[in-house]
This record gives structure tokens, sequence and C-alpha cells, in this order.
């Protein structure tokens, strides 16, 4: 059979597509493009993704079918040519705090494996290398190095730990052995002995006594056997004459002090085993501590009104009756503020304390007995957090608490011994700490320092590492450090990490769908990732990415662009073929890419309001002392490499600053030395890409509280109120009116055991969310689930004489997303989507003129013309006084900032400093500035 040149797709109809018919072609690198929500995704990932996934799982028997419950099939005529598929989405990364960047590329299984079999091991004591014999090597050791003397043979039973140990004496005595070595000094075993149980103690039982010649060779092989069976694989060698002890043996041993290690196994190194994990913070690296900050925010507000936060407001209860206590015992009243408590009184309060006093009353002339019996409040949230069994009384008492690093193990994940494990010099924590370029050199030279023994072993997995190693560098990561947590990883970087684990996997004939893989991405690296999809296409895949990169566009074999607008008004086919052909096109998109239409740059800046922020001395990740001034009333771009720091310095310095000093926000900043001009602005507000809701509940509606003001108006109706219903009635959230079989969602879940969890839709309501009674009340015409299922731009008209909701919903609409439902699940948005939701949800709020906007990459998921959209909002914003600052990769938006704050050179290590700042103008003359390089194109 002829191997099919095309996936055909006949009849599309998911979502807003209008039955579109169109022709990919197999084994090339196509793009999908056109306006954000015009229905790229819908045809990529809701209808090819999602029917090569149903045919997959229909390949499984019918018992494992009958788990998997109603995956439907998309809502598609026919698909022909359809090969394996593999999605990789943004939000596919796991958020665990145990999944890091080594372990999600496998880098790490293999360093693990590495370490297992090729590293030396050295003692934590004495920084000695570690050594194991065989039981004959021991004898022939101890037969040419102790030679013609008496010596005596010990088997450690007890290192240093505290008790009398009687019953030990007893075991061993029954055994046969007569004499014992307690605490260096060694003894005959008496009846009923005894030793201090206070005090830490070292036992070793005297195996044997002989002299060493060749006559005792027998006897001595004898001794060692039993000696290494008593004392746990280990033994020691005391020559009679100067007491001093030699240690030996089978495992990894510290020849001085006798500190055994148990042999390396892969597990030995994994922070998700027992086997290696640190035992304080059970391999996380990091630490609960609670924060006095927290606790008492407000040290001006007394006890009784609330002042200490985890008690609240003085209420009738044990706890508060022994702080009455505490207050008679040393003085002071429960209405005084906190800052005026005695220290020891607080010291008790927070900490607790025991103790019984007496007081004299003045006026009947008795004394009262009091008793302090109070574990205190500190004490009290870690019991909490450590043993409740509820999740909310844990995320109450963690809501008190700072993650800090593990004491223990310093944030390095694994036991002292893992540490000590080394290949020339270095340890598994050390080259996880390494940035993947700095990892890649290690590597390369790796072999001239290796023993011959540990070249042979090791050959194979330094082969697959470097691959692996390679892979990351390829497609823009040479910045990460394998030990970076994925949930710390931003949208596009965690879709790159999967796109290298998918080339390292070398799979052939398969569908890759990618979506917007360029997020995050400076122009400087874009090549390295088209590179990396080609390289896919190139073994035997088809590609297929939705993307809106003019340089992405420009290298596909095909583009298929989608629209013409976006909802309703999109979903059909505007135009397809190679760049060359779509360009001569009189559609939005090709106007555009021919430079027809284009974003322009604006004649002048703006002024600023002559005020300004300066941050002096951050050193937070990889900043290098950085200081920065951030002018008030314009707009300000942060721009630079991926992993040049710029997150750190805004959304991890900066912001924690703003937000700390404003709202009194706890998250603690990177570290800085000083921050002045903090009395210019009035309000922070970060708008971020994180989903404005984890759940199917979540939606545009709830978000930007219309969904209140909508319940309000249906509880209003004659019908409504006839019925005694109120506001409370229409919600999905709670019993009542909501459909009680889905609990409200629309959607039932379906657990797999060993796949993720399949949502499918409630058979009772079809997905409506509410019962029929709820349903039958109406609001001009239309039900409340009909108003979730009606798109913004609609909702819009249809509110327009009720001013609360038509603000609310227009504001939605003027930031170009008119074409989402009211009730779209949050989870289906895109992070793009998510963050101008959140955006309209401020705009629609009254600002002052002195706010402070923070955008992380805003243009994730837009298209050319949603961009311009997207820029009209920022600078009305802007134009109002406020100040914008923007951190983007994307030139549309760099061009058309006031001021521009370039942070470089190159990611990881080699960033961190400010290269310059200044006008767009200005910043393009930078001879050093890789943004620089670009944006002079742009301005021409």
């Amino acid at each position: 059979m002829k191997n099919q040149e095309y996936i055909e797709v006949y009849g599309a109809r998911v979502h807003n597509l209008k039955n579109i018919d169109i022709k990919i072609p197999r084994e090339k690198l196509v793009v999908i493009t056109g306006l954000s929500g015009s229905g790229k995704s819908s045809l990529a990932f809701d209808t090819i993704y999602a029917e090569g996934q149903r045919r997959y799982i229909e390949t499984f028997s019918a018992y494992a079918r009958q788990f998997l419950g109603g995956l439907e099939r998309p809502d598609v005529d026919k698909i022909d040519g359809l090969s394996p598929v593999i999605s990789i989405e943004q939000k596919t990364t796991n958020k665990s705090p145990r999944s890091t960047v080594g372990t999600i590329t496998e880098i790490y299984d293999f360093l693990r494996l590495l370490f297992a079999r090729a590293s030396d091991a050295y003692s934590y004591n004495t920084g000695k290398k570690m050594v194991s014999y065989t039981d004959e090597q021991i004898k022939d050791l101890i037969l040419s190095d102790f030679s013609d003397k008496k010596i005596a043979v010990l088997a450690p039973l007890i290192k240093s730990r505290k008790g009398h140990y009687r019953e030990l004496f007893e075991q061993i005595s029954k055994q046969g052995f007569l004499k014992v070595r307690v605490d260096g000094e060694i003894r005959e075993i008496e009846k009923d002995m005894r030793l201090d149980r206070y005090k830490m103690h070292d036992i070793e039982v005297v195996i044997d006594r002989l002299l060493v010649n060749k006559s005792s060779e027998k006897r001595l092989e004898e001794t060692i056997k039993t000696a290494l069976y008593s004392g746990n694989n280990i033994l020691i060698v005391i020559d009679v004459h100067d007491n001093q002890p030699r240690y030996f043996s089978r495992e990894l041993m510290c020849p001085e002090t006798g500190i055994a290690y148990p042999n390396p196994e892969p597990n030995t190194f994994s922070f998700n085993s027992p086997k290696g994990a640190c035992e304080t913070c059970n391999g996380l690296g990091i630490t609960n501590q609670i924060n006095l900050l927290k606790v008492i925010p407000d040290s001006t507000i007394s006890i009784k009104n609330g002042g200490i936060i985890p008690l609240g407001d003085q209420k009738n209860s044990w706890i508060f009756k022994q702080i009455e206590n505490i207050a008679e015992r040393y003085n002071f009243k429960l209405t005084d503020a906190i800052k005026d408590i005695p220290k020891e009184a607080l010291d008790v309060i927070l900490n607790g304390g025991n103790e019984s006093f007496q007081i004299a009353s003045k006026t009947v002339g008795v004394t009262r007995n009091y008793k302090i019996d109070f574990e205190g409040i500190v004490s009290f949230i870690d019991n909490q957090y450590n043993n409740a069994e509820s999740t909310s009384i844990k995320r109450w008492a963690k809501s008190f608490m700072d993650e800090i690093s593990c004491a223990t193990c310093e944030g390095k994940r694994l036991k002292k011994e893992a540490i000590h494990f080394k290949i020339t010099d270095k340890n598994i924590s050390d080259l996880v700490q390494m940035d993947v370029t700095e990892l890649a050199n290690w590597f390369n030279n790796i072999e001239q320092k290796m023993s011959k023994k540990q070249v042979i072993i090791a050959g194979e997995i330094l082969k697959e590492i470097r691959t692996r190693i390679q892979f990351l560098v390829d497609v823009g990561l040479e910045y990460l450090t394998l030990d970076r947590t994925s949930k710390s990883l931003s949208g596009g970087e965690a879709q790159r990490i999967r796109l290298a684990t998918q080339i390292g996997s070398q799979l052939v004939g398969v569908l890759y769908i990618l979506d917007e893989p360029s997020i995050g991405l400076h122009q400087r690296d874009n090549q390295k990732l088209i590179n990396s999809l080609v390289k896919l296409r190139d073994i035997g895949n088809s590609v297929l990415v939705v993307e809106h990169d003019k340089d992405m566009i420009e290298h596909a074999d095909y583009v298929i662009d989608i629209g013409p607008g976006a909802g309703r008004q999109g979903g059909q086919i505007v135009s397809e073929g190679t760049f060359a052909e779509i360009i001569k096109l009189n559609t939005l998109t090709a106007s555009y890419l021919s430079g027809k239409k284009k974003i322009e740059v604006p004649k002048t800046r703006r002024e600023g309001n002559g005020k300004f922020i300066k941050l002096k001395g951050a050193t937070g990740n990889n900043l290098k002392n950085v200081s920065v001034e951030f002018p008030l009333g314009k707009m300000i771009c942060v721009t630079g490499v991926s992993g040049s720091g710029k997150s750190t310095l805004i959304n991890e310095t900066l912001y924690p600053i703003l937000n700390a000093h404003i709202y009194r926000g706890v998250k603690k900043p990177m570290p800085f030395k000083k921050i002045e001009g903090l009395e210019h602005i009035d309000k922070v507000i970060d708008i971020d890409q994180s989903p404005i809701g984890r759940t199917p509940r979540s939606n545009p509606a709830t978000y930007t509280k219309t969904f209140d003001e909508i319940r309000s108006l249906f509880a209003q109706t004659p019908e409504a109120a006839i019925r005694g219903y109120k506001p409370g009635r229409f919600s999905f959230n709670v019993k009542g009116g909501r459909c009680e079989t889905c609990e409200g969602a629309g959607v039932r879940i379906i657990e797999m055991n060993f796949l993720p969890d399949v949502h499918v839709e409630c058979e009772t309501c079809q997905g409506m969310r509410f019962n029929r009674e709820t349903l039958e009340i109406r609001y001009k015409g239309k039900s409340i689930s009909d108003l979730l299922n009606m798109t913004i731009e609609d909702a819009t008209d249809f509110f327009e004489n009720i001013p609360k909701i038509h603000r609310k919903l227009k504001t939605i609409k003027d930031v170009g997303l008119g074409y989402v439902t009211l009730g779209q699940q949050s989870t289906t948005l895109s992070g793009g989507e998510a963050q101008r939701i959140k955006l309209a949800s401020e705009l629609s709020k009254k600002d002052t003129g002195n706010t402070f906007y923070i955008l992380d990459e805003p243009t994730t998921g837009l298209h050319f013309e949603d961009i311009r959209v997207l820029m009209e909002v920022l600078n009305k914003l802007a134009n109002k006084g406020n100040t914008v600052l923007i951190i983007e990769h994307n030139l549309d938006v760099i061009k058309l900032a006031d001021y521009i704050i370039d942070v470089g050179l190159e990611g990881g290590k080699k960033g961190g400093a400010i290269l310059c700042s200044g006008t767009p103008e200005e910043i393009a003359k930078n001879k050093i500035s890789y943004t620089a390089r670009f944006l002079k194109k742009e301005l021409i």
C-alpha cells in the first residue's frame, strides 16, 4: 500500500470550526496560525489529537476500555492518514516539588546509575577515600601488617548510643564470648553488668585474641568470618601493645574512623526513595519554618482584638483561659497592644510554658492558685501541620510558615552518605547545580580524569547523558540547571524540555502537535528551536505547530491560516499553502507577514512623571549585585535572553517588595540592599499567566465576579421571587439549584488507575450544570445555563442596560476575548487568555493613576492583530499616568515601550547584569545586546 501523503480531515465541527475540510501534508513541518480563539487549537488538539487518542484507546482490551467510559469521538466526519499522535502542550508539566529538570529529561536517572557504578566514596568524617575488602584481602592484610604481633579481633555492636545494655551483655555471654571492649577499655563480662544509661557508649565484642603467624592462618580465617557476621560486615583489629584500632569492612568504610556506607545503588542517589532522601526534609530540599510576622503581622493590635492571627478575636475557649493566666502571671492585660506585652510573656505565649503560681487578691485578701500548662502557638501550628489528617488544617498551618532551605542537607535533598560519592571531585549534587552548558563541558572532558576501569563501566552511560544534554542545548535551554523544579518552569520552557525528551526518544512515523513552542524564547534562540523541529521532521515524523511567530511561519513547509475572526467569527480556513504563497494573499495574517500592515512605532515616547523607583544591590539567583531605576508613568519593557534574570529581578525581587509595602504581602523577596521611591505608588498589580482557576468550576464569569451580579439578577425575576429562590439557587457550587449527579461541574470525572483522569459530559444534565427547576427560571428568555454558554461579545449586548455587568464584560471584550463564553472552564483557557481575563478584571476597577502593573509575557498565544489590541489597552493605562512594566521577547511590544531595561548577556551564570537601559532608539545603538541587534531592524 502506498504511504499516504496527507492527513485528511473532513467535516470538522469541534467548538467553532465550521464544517471544514483540510489536507495536511505528512512528514512536513506545518504551522497553523490565525487570531487567538479562531479555532487553531480546536483543529490541532481537539480534533486531530483527540481522534488519535481515541483510536489508541480503541486498541485496548474490552476490559481496559470499560474503565475509560465515554471518550467521545470528536465532531468530525472522517480523518484519514492519521499516525500515532503525541501532543506537547504548555500545561502538561508535573507540578510536584519532586519533579525536576533532571528527572523529566531522564538525565538524573543516568547520573544515578553512573554514580552507583563508577564513583569513589569518601568519608564524611575525615574526607579520606573509603575502602572495602573481601574476606581474603582482610586476611592477607592482617597477616602482612601484623606479622608476629599479638592482636585482638573485635566486632562492633554499638556506636555512640545511650543505654545500660544489660540484656546485650547477657546475650553476648550466652553466645560464648568472655570479653567486651567498652569505650576503648577491654573488660570481662560479669553477671548483671550494666553501663551508665545516660552516657554515650561504644561497645565491641572481643571475638579472639591471637598471635599472627603462618600457623594461625586457619584460625584467623574463622575469626574473621565470625567477626564480620557479628559486626554487620565490619571488624576491628587491635595491636595489644599499642591499643590502636584498625578497621576492615566488606562494605565501604573509612579506614580511620570505621564509619561504613552500604554499597551504592541507583536508589542511594534518589531523593524520591527512602534509601537516598534526606531524612529531615524527605528529599524536598526545603522545610517549613514558622514566620512570626505571619503570626503577629501588626503588633499595635491587642490579643483581644485578634492581634495573634491563628487565635483570632478573644472568645470563651481553653486557649484564651491559658493566655489570661499568663497575663496574670506577667502583669499585662489582653487589651494591651502586643508590642507592650513583656518579652518573657510573649515567649511563653508563642513557645509554651509550664508553671504554677499564686497571686494575692488585693480586694478579698486571699491568694489564688494559677497553673500555666500551654504548648505555645508555634508548637501548636507545627503539630497541626505535621500530624493533622485534614488537608484544610494543614493548609491553614502552612499559611503561617515560610519555606526555607533544609539545614541538614543544605537544600541538596540527599543523605550525607550520597553526597560523599564523587567522580573526579564532583558529587551528584554539584553536577545538578551546574547549568547545562557547564555540565556539557564537564562531561566532554571526563574520560581523561577517570581510571581505565571507570571508563569501561561508564562508557554507555556517558553516551546517553551527553546525547540528552545536547538536546537541551539544541532547544535553547542551556541556562537551566538539572535541580530546577518543574513547577518553577515557564510554559514555554516546560514544553521545550518535553520536546528535547521526544527528540531523544528517536521515534519515527509519529505526528507531533506542539502548542506555541516559541513562548519565552528570545529571537536569538528561535533558530535553535526551528532546527530541533526540522530534525524531528527529517527523521520521518509529521510536525504540526500552532504558532504566531514570524520566523517559525517563514521556515514552515506548509502554513494553514484559520479565521477570519475569533470565536464565532472564526473556524474557517482562510488560506493555506507555502509561506511564499500565503503572503501574496489579501488576508489579515498575510498583511502582517508581508509588512503591508504593522504595529506602528510611536512618534514620541512618554516623558513619565519624573519619579523613580530605585532598586539597589539585587543578588537573587544569578543577579550580579544589580542596581536599576524604574521611571514611573511610563511603559517599561524588561528584555533579555531566556534565563538572563528578568523574572528573578521583577517577579522574585521587585514585586514581593512592592506587595509587602502596599498590601503587607508576606512573600520574601530575593536578596537586595535597598529600595527607594515606594511612596510614589499606591497600588501594585501582577498579572501573570497562571490559570485563573485549577478546576472546571472556575470560569471568566466567576473570576471577574460578573456571575454574582447575574445570579442576583435571576433571583429578582418574578418567577424566582414566587418560588423563593435566592442568588445561591443559581450557583453551581452549592446544593439546591445545581445538578447533583455531577455536583454542578457539568462533567463527571472518571478516575483511571494507569492513565490520566477522563472528563465526560454528565448524562443527567447534559453538561448544563443545573437541575430542571433552576433552568425553568428565565431572564429575557434565557436560562442561567444559556447565559454561561453565551460568548462575551453576545453577553455585552445582552446586558447593555445593566451597567455593573456591562462594564466588566466590555473590558473583557476590549482585550480581545469577545469569543470566549462566560462559562468556559478556566482549565481550557490558554495562558495568554487567562492573563487577559486578569487584565480585564483589573481594568474594570477604578484606577488611581499611581498604579504599578506588572505583566509577564502578555503576548503569549496572541496573533499580530491581538497584540495591537492588547497594546492599545496597555497604552490607555500608561496614558492615565500609571506605570506598566512588561517582561517580553516580542519585538512588536518592545518597540512600543518608553523605556527598556535589557538584562544579559547570556542565560544562567553568564547573565544577571543590566546591559543597557533607555528608550528603544538608545538601546538599538548598543553593540553588545542581542535585543538591540533585533530591535534595530524593527525601528527602521
